[in-house]
């Protein structure tokens, strides 16, 4: 029996399993993160008058009164678009987020706030503005450099 054998074969079965588990960790880890920011969406979601999710005009009171929380729904936005650039957001869960802030922004209530705050401060999220200027149809992760993203996992 060679000994010398059976220990490469073990220590090889030890460094998948390592790395299995490494990468399960990862992968739950990240799903925690994207459930989390998630239960944020949801939680601003309430904020904001039924009426703007269902695509209904508000009269300019109601508008007034819900903009602080159009304001945060469309900072999570940017947030989001920032996290998918950067790697920290996995590409089904982008596309599902994706497809909801080119939804919500297209209905009135939405589009007006939006339309006011771009007004008001032209230098504010960024990213969102870029995403929308693009029709809603690039990858944010494709915004920034191979090298960035490798040197960014690289730190982590």
């Amino acid at each position: 029996m060679d000994w010398t054998a059976i220990g490469s074969i073990a220590t090889a079965v030890a460094v998948f399993v390592a790395a299995w588990q490494v990468r399960s960790a990862s992968r739950a880890s990240r799903t925690g993160f994207e459930d989390a920011l998630a239960r944020e969406y949801r939680d601003i979601a309430r904020a904001i008058p039924m009426a703007a999710h269902l695509n209904v005009d508000l009269v300019r009171e109601e508008l007034a009164a819900a903009l602080p929380a159009l304001f945060q729904y469309f900072d999570l936005s940017n947030q989001q678009i920032f996290l998918r650039m950067n790697g920290r957001v996995g590409l089904i869960t982008w596309r599902e987020w994706c497809e909801g802030i080119r939804f919500n922004l297209s209905r009135k209530t939405f589009a007006a706030a939006w339309e006011h705050i771009k007004a008001q401060d032209p230098h504010t999220f960024n990213e969102l503005r870029r995403l929308e200027s693009e029709h809603f149809t690039s990858d944010p992760f494709t915004w920034t450099s191979r090298w960035k993203h490798l040197k960014g996992a690289l730190s982590v």
